[in-house]
């Protein structure tokens, strides 16, 4: 496989070109949204300029507009392994989870169980709860292993039962970037006649996502968080769709799309699976081996690229004093986990070393990311939660090292704290 160009593709992301006085803007922001190539750009503002018009019209721009909605299907179809009618557009992801909970949980009988983790986004779920609520069913909660932040699933046997109806899990953890054995769970799940909804939003910008090969019966991500306009998308088993309930007005066309899309959103997402596409054959996917082929090959070049610069950020954060790291943490377990560091800071807020980072143009994010639960269990939601540092392939090895650099000033000043304290105490 031939290494990615990094310098060529920067190029293509205006916003890599933004400086914070002196130096690059730095993102490491991207689990809570990726930044976009200048062609996702383009696309949108295309589609506004020349396409602009609602759905099935007898006029040319409806028409266009139609196209381009039913090309971007196919494209995630492909991105995620599966058929373009299987494919469900809308706001975001949660909401899509929303709406289709209500579906789903209508077909489940009161006392019946949904099981959810403790270690996911709160997308996957808030919404089966207020659903079991609604419905009067029975919510079990599958624990994470605090110690490493993973789901076993010797523990998943265990909450199984003839009542349970569906399982909730991430295929990724957006927090600590646990990557979760989807597959297995999916025939855990349906070895008691359940279904599997796997959240993949932290999973799709990292991995390659194939839905039928892990035989999930929902796959959920967002287009924002690879590269892409803010989209939701959810896969969903045809068999499985075709006998859902549906909640729409009468004349909609689809059972889970409701209301006017975002065409132009939709066009941007196009765009982004076009990009990824070029990535692909830059990793030397063939260029005659077809959309599907060339993501596959795209995101296992991007996950080298990402789990090679994650190692030099692990080395860099271990060797700083008053870092700890949370989540899987040993190298030898990094192929189960996504380039997504969390940590906290002794003698630090949070908040206080997004700050210091943030001050010297380096993005990342602090508090629980929807990750509630999780970071509830872990026992930092009433200090402020955790740092997350979520590097993407666009990011560098300069850039993790400034990164770096400053956070050992603050882990410094955070030790001379801790050791006033103590001082004094004593």
């Amino acid at each position: 496989m031939t290494t990615l160009d990094i310098a060529a593709l920067r190029a293509r992301f205006p916003a890599l070109s933004i400086r914070y006085g002196d130096q690059p803007f730095a993102y490491f922001d991207g689990p809570g949204g990726t930044q976009v190539p200048e062609t996702v750009i383009d696309a949108v503002t295309t589609y506004y300029r020349t396409t602009n018009a609602n759905h099935e019209g007898a006029f040319a721009t409806s028409r266009a507009s139609d196209a381009i909605v039913e090309a971007a299907h196919a494209a995630l179809a492909d991105f995620l392994g599966v058929d373009s009618d299987e494919v469900i557009v809308g706001a975001n992801m949660t909401t899509l989870t929303f709406h289709l909970s209500r579906s789903i949980c209508a077909t489940f009988a009161p006392g019946d169980e949904i099981i959810v983790t403790g270690l996911d986004h709160a997308a996957n779920v808030d919404p089966w709860i207020a659903a079991a609520r609604d419905r009067g069913l029975v919510i079990r909660w599958w624990e994470p292993h605090l110690e490493d932040c993973t789901l076993h699933l010797d523990d998943l046997r265990a909450l199984l039962s003839p009542r349970t109806k569906l399982v909730a899990a991430g295929w990724a953890s957006n927090a600590v970037g646990t990557i979760n054995p989807v597959a297995q769970i999916a025939a855990l799940a349906h070895s008691v006649g359940a279904w599997a909804y796997i959240d993949a939003v932290h999973a799709a910008p990292h991995l390659s996502i194939d839905a039928r090969a892990v035989d999930a019966d929902f796959v959920a991500c967002s287009t924002y968080k690879f590269f892409g306009p803010h989209l939701g998308v959810v896969y969903g088993r045809r068999s499985i769709l075709a006998a859902l309930p549906a909640y729409k007005v009468r004349p909609a066309e689809s059972h889970f799309e409701t209301g006017t899309g975002n065409f132009e959103g939709q066009a941007g997402a196009l765009a982004a699976i076009r990009y990824l596409e070029d990535v692909g054959v830059m990793a030397g996917s063939p260029a005659d081996a077809g959309r599907r082929a060339h993501l596959v090959a795209a995101m296992t070049a991007i996950r080298d690229v990402e789990m090679a610069l994650y190692r030099h950020l692990h080395d860099g954060l271990t060797a700083i004093a008053g870092v700890r790291l949370l989540g899987l943490t040993d190298p030898a377990a990094f192929t189960h986990r996504t380039p997504t560091a969390a940590l906290v800071v002794e003698g630090a807020s949070s908040r206080d070393v997004a700050t210091a980072l943030g001050d010297e143009g380096i993005a990342v994010w602090d508090g629980d990311f929807y990750a509630t639960g999780l970071i509830e269990r872990l026992g930092f939601a009433a200090t402020g939660g955790v740092v997350r540092i979520g590097l993407t392939h666009y990011n560098t090895t300069a850039e993790v090292d400034r990164l770096l650099a400053v956070l050992g000033r603050v882990a410094a000043r955070g030790q001379g704290v801790v050791a006033a304290a103590a001082a004094a105490a004593g």
